[in-house]
């Protein structure tokens, strides 16, 4: 008997060996980078989730780049990742798009982005519908419609905060994109509707980037159930538009017809995770990147006066200072763009990318191999003191001569490849414009905050609030 049991202890011992081997050294035909692959199943899923501060590369990353280099291997939640935070690997990836590569989420992202949305489709399927969604958001149509409706909105709202003793910037920016956005992309209002679907996506936020734990009282939880929520508002407007008949002329109306067409593979679950998802990226992203480029400028008063120098110059050469801004003068924004795209390569507000790999990649004497991850790292190539002298410093003066509406190898803020960020001149354009109405109209100074707290995917800008009066009454 005693013998039957060492027997069977001893072959659980060699099965689990064989398995933590495998688990340690994953199948690679070349040579995988170098890096730790952490605890059986979880892997290193717990320190990458840690938050932690907004400056510098996260200490996930940096960390291991000291030890291992710019290209090292780990596990997250169970799945072999290789984080690059080497510019050449980076392009290469974003070029593999449909060949080697494919934008790769996990399972429980998928569930809270939509396993019907835009980051679920490659290829033809994902082209046509960032096509769908640049008509919406894209250069024609902030050229055209958007422009003028953001210029107005935002005006607006400046004027409502001057009567505030103080306000916090990343909500009241995020109600202002909301507001007008939600009303233009499928007809919401909110202080029409009974059930709040801001206070879903609040809810949705609170746990977007949390350890995977299904249970209740988790983050995780919660996020699903705000989206859940969001989706019952979405899909009740949907059901009102489609029994009603009625027209409201914005993209919902367009999406409903686009999905009557014989050879469209559009139906109502894309058209609900898309509209889900643009509204949450473009009062989020847009909100933060409003948030961070006024914690600079609070910070670097001579920013300021060169920012309000460039603007001041727009008016003088408009014939009525109250006309809205034109296409021809948000172009004319040499400086200010120098000043979005250096909050962007310091703010590196979506700090990762993923894709997954179909076939081996051998660069640089490591492979990395199919049915991998590789996770793009921004920060690591926007703060490298090989590619940017004295990285942490806030200089927009660095871009002069430079290209200020395009990315490259050394700036990935919205992306590469066929994926560029479909909504990045959306939130270009409406920090301009807030902008140009913040230094022309207003005197502001910081009252309270601005401590930044980091966590995977995200940013989060603790209570910055500014106060701001009218310059001329």
């Amino acid at each position: 008997m005693w013998v039957l049991v060492i027997c069977l202890i001893a072959f659980l011992v060699i099965l689990i060996s064989q398995w933590l081997q495998k688990w340690l050294n994953p199948k690679c035909k070349g040579r995988l980078p170098r890096g730790s692959m952490g605890l059986p199943i979880i892997g290193e899923t717990i320190q990458f989730f840690s938050p932690h501060s907004f400056y510098g590369i996260p200490p996930f990353i940096s960390k291991r780049m000291t030890k291992y280099g710019s290209v090292f291997k780990t596990s997250l939640v169970g799945n072999l990742v290789v984080v690059s935070g080497d510019s050449e690997l980076n392009q290469y990836i974003f070029k593999e798009e449909g060949k080697s590569v494919y934008c790769s989420y996990t399972e429980s992202a998928l569930k809270i982005m939509g396993e019907q949305s835009l980051l679920a489709y490659h290829g033809v399927f994902h082209k046509y519908l960032k096509n769908l969604t640049l008509s919406m958001i894209g250069p024609e149509s902030l050229k055209e419609v958007l422009l003028h409706e953001m210029d107005a909105v935002t005006r607006k709202y400046l004027h409502s905060c001057s009567s505030y003793a103080s306000f916090d910037v990343k909500e009241e920016s995020a109600n202002m994109v909301f507001e007008y956005f939600a009303k233009k992309l499928f007809g919401y209002e909110e202080a029409k509707a009974s059930k709040k679907l801001r206070e879903s996506y609040k809810a949705f936020l609170d746990g977007l980037i949390s350890f995977p734990l299904n249970i209740p009282g988790t983050a995780f939880h919660a996020c699903l159930k705000g989206r859940e929520n969001a989706i019952k508002v979405i899909n009740n407007v949907i059901n009102e538009r489609k029994s009603s008949q009625k027209l409201c002329h914005d993209f919902l109306d367009f999406l409903l017809e686009e999905a009557k067409s014989k050879d469209t593979i559009l139906n109502e679950a894309i058209i609900v995770d898309l509209v889900f998802l643009l509204l949450f990226a473009s009062y989020e992203t847009t909100s933060e990147a409003i948030t961070l480029v006024m914690k600079f400028l609070s910070d670097h008063p001579s920013v300021v006066v060169e920012l309000t120098k460039e603007h001041e110059e727009i008016l003088k050469n408009r014939k009525n200072e109250e006309l809205g801004i034109t296409w021809t003068e948000y172009k004319s924004m040499t400086f200010t763009h120098m000043v979005i795209n250096e909050t962007l390569r310091l703010g590196n507000i979506v700090p990762g990318i993923f894709r997954g790999v179909t076939k081996d990649i051998e660069m640089k004497g490591t492979t990395i191999p199919a049915g991998s991850t590789v996770m793009v790292c921004p920060s690591a190539v926007h703060l490298n003191p090989a590619k940017y002298n004295d990285p942490l410093a806030f200089d927009p003066w660095r871009w002069e001569g430079q290209e200020l509406h395009a990315g490259s190898k050394n700036f990935v803020a919205f992306g590469g490849g066929s994926r560029l960020c479909a909504g990045a001149h959306f939130a270009k354009v409406q920090v301009a414009v807030f902008l140009h109405y913040l230094v022309t109209k207003y005197r502001w100074k910081k009252i309270r905050g601005g401590d930044i707290i980091r966590k995977p995917g995200l940013v989060f800008p603790d209570g910055l609030h500014i106060q701001i009066s009218a310059k001329y009454k």
